[in-house]
């Protein structure tokens, strides 16, 4: 005879995290998230369900399938991820666990989840984020994004902590840490933006200034030159 755990009842959902990389849609309306392995060619919402990978009919999580949204328990496992050079650019994601899950030693497989909080780290070259540009890859009809400093997000594609947490919607958070310059955290989805992050959106429009007016200056020296040798 097979013994069975009981069923879990618990009266607020599971808390997991996990890490995965930040999208933006094609045409700059909505925002979410993709995975970094399994199932990590199907970007998700803020709040979404998921479905099987593998285009099965069963409803995730299966248990003779892996498929489902996976996270682990302990927050320390999933920012120990972050230290592989290929999930340097991913970020910290808080979920909440919902509907049906199936728990293991080290996390839960399960069938929905709310993204509560994404924590994004420093730029590349280790400035304080103040932007999530352009990665230089993506999925069908979504550009992955990266955290990146004012220094180095030039004329890429970039939105504010803020603007991509206001996009994803379903009251998300995107926080920013480490680096070597301050990046002020963003305010839940549907508030104001305050100072700080007014200050982040002026750092940003300037680095692209700076960027824009030393083409022009290299520009007008090409031109001078030419001048000259005609």
């Amino acid at each position: 005879m097979r013994l069975r755990l009981p069923a879990e009842r618990p009266t607020e959902p599971p808390t997991g995290y996990k890490i995965a990389y930040p999208v933006l849609s094609q045409d700059g309306a909505r925002a979410g998230f993709t995975g970094v392995s399994l199932g990590g060619a199907l970007p998700y919402g803020v709040l979404d369900d998921a479905s099987c990978v593998y285009g099965r009919r069963h409803r995730p999580p299966a248990r003779l399938c892996d498929c489902g949204f996976h996270c682990v328990h302990d927050r320390a496992a999933a920012e120990a991820l972050l230290c592989t050079a290929e999930h340097r650019a991913a970020v910290l994601l808080e979920v909440s666990v919902l509907g049906a899950y199936i728990r293991f030693e080290r996390g839960f497989r399960y069938a929905r989840q709310r993204v509560r909080t994404a924590v994004a780290g420093p730029c590349a070259c280790g400035a304080a984020a103040v932007a999530l540009a352009d990665a230089g890859w993506g999925r069908p009809g979504w550009r992955a994004l990266a955290p990146a400093c004012a220094g180095c997000v030039h004329a890429r594609m970039s939105v504010s902590p803020a603007v991509f947490a206001r996009l994803a919607g379903q009251g998300l958070r995107v926080v920013t840490r480490g680096g070597t310059g301050p990046a002020p955290p963003a305010p839940a989805s549907g508030t104001e933006p305050g100072v700080p992050e007014l200050v982040a959106e002026a750092a940003l429009l300037q680095a692209r200034l700076d960027w824009f007016q030393s083409q022009l200056a290299r520009l007008g020296e090409r031109g001078a030159g030419g001048g000259e040798r005609g």
